[in-house]
C-alpha cells in the first residue's frame, strides 16, 4: 500500500470504511425501532445514506489525516439516538441494540473476506485493487468490532455489559459513563489499547481464515 498515492489510498479506503460505518449504525437503528424506540428511525438514522452517519471530524478528517501520516486508522460516526427506556424490556432490548453494531461489523468481514478469496482466484483489472479493498473491509470490521465490545460505556460492549449485571450493580456501572470516553483516550495515547485488543484481533483473524 505504500506505493499508492493518497487518492489511490482513498479509493481502496473510502467504501469499505463507508460500509462499516454506516451498516454499523444503521443496525443499531434498526434493533432499537424492533424494540420499540422509534427516536432513530425519526430522526433519519435508519437508513443506508453514509451523509447520515457521517461525523465529519471522525468519519472524515481523523481518517485522512491517518492516510496521510500512517499508522493505525481512528475515528468514529455520529452516534445513533436510542431512547433506552422506551425499549420493550429494556435491559434484553438494551443488550440486542448494543449488539446489532458489532454483529454487522462481523457480517461485513465475512463478506469482505469472501472477496478477498474471489480476487485471489480471478485473473484480471480488477483482481488488484479488490484484493487491497477487501483486505481494507476485513481490517476496518474487524477493529471496529473488538473496540465497540471493550465493556466500557458508552461503547457498545458497555452496554452488553451493563444490562448483563443485577439491577444495582448495573446502576452502579451506569454512572461510570461520564468518564468513559476519558478512559478510552488514556488507553489510547497510553499505548495499552493496541495490547489489549490485538489477541482479539488476532483470534477473529483465525477464525475468519477457519471457516474460508
Amino acid at each position: 500500500m505504500d506505493s499508492y498515492n493518497l487518492i489511490q489510498k482513498i479509493a481502496i479506503y473510502a467504501l469499505p470504511v463507508l460500509l462499516a460505518i454506516t451498516l454499523h449504525e444503521a443496525a443499531h437503528a434498526y434493533m432499537a425501532r424492533r424494540f420499540g424506540d422509534n427516536t432513530a428511525y425519526m430522526m433519519g438514522r435508519m437508513t443506508l445514506n453514509p451523509l447520515k452517519h457521517i461525523d465529519p471530524v471522525g468519519t472524515v478528517l481523523l481518517p485522512l489525516l491517518g492516510l496521510v501520516i500512517g499508522g493505525v486508522l481512528f475515528g468514529w460516526a455520529k452516534p445513533v439516538p436510542v431512547n433506552f427506556g422506551a425499549l420493550k424490556n429494556r435491559r434484553v432490548g438494551t443488550r440486542w441494540v448494543a449488539a446489532a453494531g458489532p454483529l454487522a461489523n462481523l457480517g461485513m468481514a465475512l463478506m469482505w473476506a469472501l472477496l478477498f478469496k474471489l480476487a485471489l482466484n480471478v485473473d484480471g483489472y480488477f483482481s488488484e485493487p479488490l484484493a487491497l479493498m477487501s483486505q481494507v473491509g476485513i481490517q476496518i470490521n474487524i477493529v471496529l468490532m473488538v473496540l465497540n465490545l471493550l465493556p466500557i460505556l458508552p461503547l457498545d460492549g458497555g452496554r452488553i455489559f451493563e444490562s448483563l449485571l443485577p439491577p444495582g450493580m448495573a446502576w452502579k456501572y451506569a454512572r461510570l459513563e461520564p468518564y468513559g470516553l476519558w478512559i478510552l483516550l488514556a488507553l489510547v495515547f497510553s499505548g495499552l489499547l493496541s495490547p489489549i485488543l490485538r489477541p482479539f484481533i488476532n483470534l477473529m483473524y483465525s477464525l475468519l481464515g477457519v471457516l474460508l
